[in-house]
């Protein structure tokens, strides 16, 4: 059997934006996947559907796998043929352990490939508006590890040399360690009022930053909860914080919206929220998933040439038409009889990727504008194929059939309830560490409200935002009041609703119920 090959890929210090080009490019490549903890779960999606993949994290005390199985994993998946990306946080020679990995894959003659990646150390400070040096301020700076083997008989640290070794110092994995960490640089002659800088979850909508001198950071640091993973910060550049602080501005700095969308379509939500400046916290509701019998479907595929009008009512059904076309060995020249009709731009985005263009994108989602605007353009005795999810609303096919279309309705897709950590949300409610929830679509509201089944009424200590008055009827029906609607029902209209409730109301909710 022919070698695989194993790439060590740097997945970058946590912000999705931060993979390098290579890095994509070996992930869409990929059989397997292995990642950490610390990789950016947006970076999966650069990977085939049908990649492989495993979680093999670590969190101090426990280890999903451990360095020697993770070591004999890709020495077996890459004996066996396949294209591995083994993507590890940060750089994987930058105290990632990439070493020992690449010398398991040498030692057992699998070809390798190393793609550096954007270290925590530079890219933390950075975004915490600390250069780690500075033409005034420091001409060179110094990484050092803050948990070593627990296995060596010694320290191979020596602090007193480095206490003065570089004029900035970066101390990864050191959080939980903190206070004899500053006091072994301050005992080794390092000033104790020297400034220093914690920067915790650096470059995600998670970081957090505390600042305060080399005697007291360890206290500044525990009484903000401050925990791994995190980076000490120690020099003369921490002062230009003041300055430089750039990251996580904007109209909802600091608040933490609940983003309900299926895992697979978070993530573009869940951006332009950062971009805000809010932390996006991800509860997929729902789960999209491909048909076990798409025998029905793919008869309506074999009888397109019979449609006059295909209407695709969502990306997702886009995605499961093509998914199926591909399987039938088709392609977009199917389409070449009927008109398309995609239900909002994100379906008619959808489309184009693929090289259709609609034919008509209602200015208006809500089905008694969309029947209207197929009574104008005279579908009394045409044929309308409507593939769609199995849970979809009835009452746009049986507004089209009162028009005298003949209308096929098929299921293209299944949606599920994707909600196996509702006692974390719930715990997130109770705790008030949720200031907003966003809502796009009626079976999100639905599928989250019976996750939460009794503790529903936690719901009520956030404010929330609806994508559209079909799902805010939803949501009010279930007892969830509603804040806001979307004007324009897309994703980027969602987060506009966002940003004008909070701007009309800035104050965030505490877990009482009254405005702090």
């Amino acid at each position: 059997m022919a070698k695989g090959m194993v790439a060590l890929v740097g997945a970058g210090p946590g912000h999705p934006g931060l993979l390098t080009l290579r890095g994509a490019e070996l992930l869409a490549q990929a059989d397997v996947v292995v990642y950490d903890r610390l990789a950016a779960p947006e970076l999966l999606a650069h990977a085939p559907a049908s990649a492989e993949r495993i979680f093999v994290g670590k969190v101090a005390g426990r280890h999903a796998m451990s360095q020697e199985a993770i070591n004999a994993l890709l020495v077996r998946s890459g004996l066996e043929g396949k294209r591995v990306v083994r993507l590890k946080g940060g750089d994987p020679f930058v105290f990632g352990r990439g070493g020992e990995e690449a010398l398991a894959l040498a030692a057992a003659g699998v070809p390798f490939e190393v793609v550096p990646g954007v270290t925590s150390a530079i890219a933390a400070p950075a975004f915490a508006g600390i250069p780690v040096t500075h033409r005034e301020l420091a001409s060179s700076v110094a990484i050092i590890t803050g948990h070593e083997d627990p296995t060596k008989p010694a320290s191979a640290v020596d602090w007193a040399r480095l206490a003065h070794a570089a004029d900035t110092l970066v101390i990864l994995m050191g959080v939980e360690r903190l206070a004899e960490l500053a006091n072994e640089l301050v005992r080794q002659g390092r000033s104790p009022e020297h400034p220093a800088a914690v920067v915790e979850w650096g470059t995600t909508p998670r970081q957090r930053v505390v600042t305060a001198s080399l005697a007291e950071i360890a206290a500044a640091a525990q009484a903000a909860g401050l925990a791994p993973p995190a980076v000490l910060v120690v020099g003369e550049v921490v002062r230009l914080r003041e300055q430089l602080d750039w990251f996580r501005r904007g109209p909802l700095a600091g608040l933490r919206v609940l983003v309900t969308r299926a895992r697979d379509q978070a993530s573009h939500l869940s951006r332009l929220l950062a971009e805000r400046g809010a932390i996006p916290i991800e509860f997929p509701a729902i789960e999209i998933r491909w048909l076990e019998d798409p025998a029905p479907l793919d008869q309506a595929i074999a009888q397109l040439a019979r449609y006059d009008w295909v209407i695709l009512t969502s990306a997702n059904g886009v995605a499961a038409l093509f998914q199926r076309l591909d399987a039938l060995a088709l392609d977009a020249r199917a389409f070449h009889h009927a008109r398309l009709c995609a239900i909002g731009p994100a379906t008619a985005a959808a489309l184009a990727a693929r090289g259709l263009r609609a034919d008509w994108v209602p200015r208006d989602y809500l089905t008694a504008a969309i029947v209207a605007g197929f009574a104008e353009r005279g579908v009394a005795g045409q044929r309308l194929l409507l593939p769609r999810a199995d849970i979809a609303d009835p009452n746009l096919a049986l507004g089209l059939r009162q028009l005298g279309a003949e209308v096929d309705e098929v299921t293209a897709y299944h949606t599920v309830p994707a909600t196996e950590d509702a006692a974390t949300l719930a715990e997130l409610l109770e705790e008030g560490q949720l200031d907003i929830a966003t809502f796009a679509s009626s079976s999100t509201v639905r599928n989250l409200c019976a996750a939460l089944g009794p503790r529903q009424a936690l719901l009520d200590r956030v404010r929330t935002v609806c994508i559209g008055p079909v799902t805010a009827q939803a949501a009010r029906e279930l007892g969830v009041h509603v804040d806001a609607v979307a004007d324009v029902h897309t994703v980027d209209g969602l987060v506009e609703a966002v940003e004008r409730l909070v701007a009309a109301a800035p104050q965030r909710v505490c877990t009482t119920g009254s405005s702090v």
